[in-house]
């Protein structure tokens, strides 16, 4: 059946997409990484989900392919996803809220603490999800998770008194992340209203679950985002990672070492966590002009 389909993909590009064949066998090689990826997973290619393609995304990142290299072969995957879309393969597109990695020296948005504030404030607590969604954008901001992290949190590895938390970061390594007042006052609010819900079987450990009691998928978290942003009047571009960026940020603008910042964010390498000294670029200009030498008026 995929060897049909993808027969069937290759006759649409050249035959309705007109395209030459050293950009055919593009295509082709950059498919054949993403069927790889799901035979070793074990997943239908019709019964994919945007979960799958964002770890497919970051395993691509994991291996060392640059970020255009990554851009490139996910604008094949969203071709391909597209056409089984087309030609009724599938209903529906799971590539349509798949995000591309940056390029160049483009810098992630950043939040401010007062934002942070702003977005939590536009939050309605009459609502049931009311306190689960305050806690879940204090949570990422306070400790700097990754949503894959977030959405697999478990109160097992709630450590509240001592005001840490264990996370399982990329490849299931472990580290203890510090939690602050604030984020522990939310996720007592949520967790009176989640003592009164109907919880799945299987479920029961996880921190954060849907009105049906089963835990959040990375999907729901950055559609909850986005929209409070939206509610609060933040006209940036921002995903649940722009909370992970604010992290990183006001501990290095408030003197954390990098070092430290690359042990919070569970960064393998330092050069990862690098990206971040580029913050405070506007503190750092002033600074040479006022004391370096080269600009002090004589």
């Amino acid at each position: 059946m995929e060897k049909d389909i993808v027969r069937s993909y290759v006759r649409y590009l050249k035959l309705q997409r007109n395209m030459s064949g050293n950009t055919l066998d593009a295509y082709q090689r950059d498919l054949q990484k993403l069927l790889d990826y799901l035979t070793h997973e074990d997943k239908d290619v019709l019964e994919v989900k945007l979960e799958d393609l964002e770890n497919f995304s970051a395993g691509l990142h994991d291996i060392g392919i640059g970020a255009r290299s990554q851009c490139r072969i996910l604008s094949g995957v969203r071709s391909f996803f597209r056409f089984l879309q087309l030609d009724g393969y599938r209903e529906d597109d799971p590539t349509e809220l798949l995000e591309s990695p940056q390029i160049g020296d483009h810098l992630p948005e950043v939040l401010s603490p007062e934002e942070i504030d702003q977005i939590e404030a536009s939050i309605d607590l009459s609502k049931w999800e009311g306190h689960r969604n305050r806690a879940i954008i204090e949570v990422l901001f306070s400790c700097g998770l990754r949503v894959s992290e977030l959405v697999n949190l478990k109160l097992s590895n709630l450590y509240l008194d001592e005001e840490f938390i264990r996370v399982f970061g990329k490849g299931s390594k472990e580290r203890l992340v510090p939690i602050s007042q604030k984020a522990i006052q939310e996720l007592g609010y949520w967790f009176d209203d989640r003592c009164h819900m109907l919880i799945k079987p299987g479920e029961e450990d996880y921190v954060f679950l849907n009105r049906r009691g089963a835990h959040l998928t990375r999907v729901m978290i950055l559609i909850m985002i986005k929209r409070q942003a939206e509610a609060a009047g933040i006209k940036k571009t921002i995903s649940p990672h722009t909370l992970r960026h604010s992290f990183a940020t006001a501990l290095l603008e408030g003197g954390a070492d990098l070092r430290v910042i690359q042990a919070l964010l569970g960064h393998e390498s330092i050069g990862t966590t690098e990206i971040y000294t580029h913050i405070d670029t506007s503190t750092l200009r002033r600074e040479i002009l006022e004391h370096h030498p080269r600009n002090m008026k004589r």
